[in-house]
């Protein structure tokens, strides 16, 4: 991957901030206005305002236009995979949907996970999968969407259980040698990455402990709303569709296909087919109520899952409830997320383009006078490009590049600093709405940023432990100098 940065030395550090307060001014009144209708267009709007600013304090410093639709275009291309993979996810959900295998998964989830125990395993749950494929994306895409599923049914808060989801799907993110962020990490650092991996479970292993325990506590004092009667909710499933293990078999074989390396694309694209073929020979009666005929024929097939994977679709069932969560948007109900992110790349790009982002980092470098500051400006300079660059790529690559020899020259190795980007890099940018990652979970799941933001307990707390273990000087490793008069580990 290549990134890179734009520095303009006219720009002050007020300038610099500037647009980002006026951005975040801005959305907090649209939220408060909006609420949760504000992901409907009003967010997006404001990114552009916010844009716009920051396109003025580029004119201001002579900065030209035509570099600004430059940076623009570049990060709008680099988000082309993420949002082919957003359009799958739609697609996938819908078939999924009309297959019977979510409601499968549903069915079984519901003899399985009782109450109590449902948020911690919903969290080990998502954390294996994760662990297993190196993405949590891929995760929220597959289990994700069927344990939020189970957790509506059950009448939990779905922000907890997204939350949980989540929790989950990071844990596997920030471990997983197969996840690209803990690739890019040590690779922008200048270590290994097995360096890296071992590293960093002086922090994960903490975090995710103390969040186990938030989940376990939560699933035994919190109430869900109203009693839940399993068996009903159960004969409720059987009529509408045929259950079955069999259908598991399609997200096993997408599993496979990312534990194989198969691009996550490709992977859900096979997921997305085979769930289609199993739709007909498990769910006959469900496309023929889609399409609105009493006998399936070749037309009607094809109506109904075209129709799955493009548009609205909601399954009748005798149970609000089952009714509410057998609804699927397809590659439609993508689209408001992936308008969001067009918007945040724009705002992105300017404020790259003009030189904010490197002048943002660059001051925190410079407030960094004790090896617990310099760990602090890189934690607050990952969650500044979270909120500013809305992508969790450019959150790890521009202060990896910026602090790399700060870290050096302080006699820190550089799995310091690798770890460091990963707790507060990879880990929050899930938590801004505006941020590529956040726009997807809130789409993939159906549920608000906001809404599973405070139950997001193990992205909020991995920034906080990495400071912490700063700040009392835990482990922390050093260079040691070598006869020759270079370093060594």
């Amino acid at each position: 991957m290549s990134i890179k940065i734009i520095k303009n030395k006219e720009l002050s550090i007020w300038e610099a901030l500037l647009p980002v307060v006026i951005l975040v001014t801005m959305l907090a009144i649209n939220v408060y206005v909006y609420g949760d209708d504000a992901l409907g267009g009003s967010n997006q709007f404001v990114l552009l305002l916010g844009g716009a600013v920051a396109a003025i304090v580029g004119f201001c410093n002579k900065v030209p236009f035509a570099r600004m639709l430059e940076e623009i275009n570049e990060n709008i291309k680099s988000t082309a995979g993420a949002i082919l993979i957003l359009l799958m996810v739609g697609a996938l959900a819908g078939t999924w949907l009309v297959s019977g295998i979510i409601p499968s998964m549903i069915y079984y989830g519901l003899q399985i996970l009782s109450p109590s125990i449902f948020l911690p395993a919903t969290l080990i749950i998502c954390s294996i999968i994760s662990i297993a494929t190196g993405s949590s994306w891929t995760t929220s895409a597959t289990v994700g969407i069927a344990l939020i599923g189970v957790g509506g049914a059950l009448g939990f808060d779905l922000g907890m259980v997204a939350g949980a989801v989540i929790s989950g799907a990071y844990f596997g993110d920030k471990l997983s040698p197969m996840s690209d962020t803990t690739n890019l990490a040590p690779a922008m650092a200048g270590t290994d990455l097995f360096t890296h991996i071992r590293y960093m479970t002086i922090t994960t292993i903490p975090t995710y402990i103390m969040t186990l325990l938030l989940f376990i506590i939560m699933g035994l004092m919190v109430e869900t709303n109203g009693n839940v009667d399993i068996g009903t909710l159960l004969i409720d499933i059987e009529q509408s569709f045929t259950v079955s293990a069999w259908l598991f078999v399609v997200p096993v074989i997408v599993i496979g296909l990312i534990i194989k390396k198969t691009e996550p694309l490709i992977a859900l694209f096979v997921g997305t087919i085979l769930a289609a073929v199993f739709a007909l020979i498990f769910q006959p009666q469900v496309l023929n109520q889609i399409a609105g005929v009493d006998r399936m024929t070749a037309e009607s097939a094809y109506r109904g899952i075209l129709d799955a994977i493009t548009t609205d679709v909601v399954i009748p069932t005798e149970n609000k409830t089952l009714t509410d969560l057998f609804t699927s948007g397809g590659m439609q109900k993508m689209l408001g997320t992936i308008w969001l992110i067009l918007c945040a790349m724009v705002f992105g790009g300017i404020m790259d383009a003009i030189g904010a982002l490197s002048r943002i980092s660059s001051s925190l470098l410079k407030m960094a006078h004790s090896t617990f500051g310099l760990f602090a400006s890189t934690v607050g300079s990952c969650l500044a490009l979270n909120i500013t660059a809305s992508d969790q790529y450019l959150a790890i690559v521009v202060p990896g590049k910026m602090f790399a020899k700060a870290y050096h020259k302080k006699g820190l190795a550089p799995e310091n600093l690798s770890r460091t980007l990963e707790d507060s890099g990879t880990v929050t940018s899930v938590l801004f709405p505006w941020n590529t990652c956040g726009a997807y979970h809130a789409g993939t799941l159906g549920v608000s940023t906001l809404d599973y933001l405070p139950y997001a307990f193990f992205n909020i707390i991995s920034p906080i432990v990495t400071l912490i273990v700063a700040a009392f000087n835990i482990k922390i490793r050093q260079l040691i100098s070598t006869p020759n008069g270079g370093v060594d580990i």
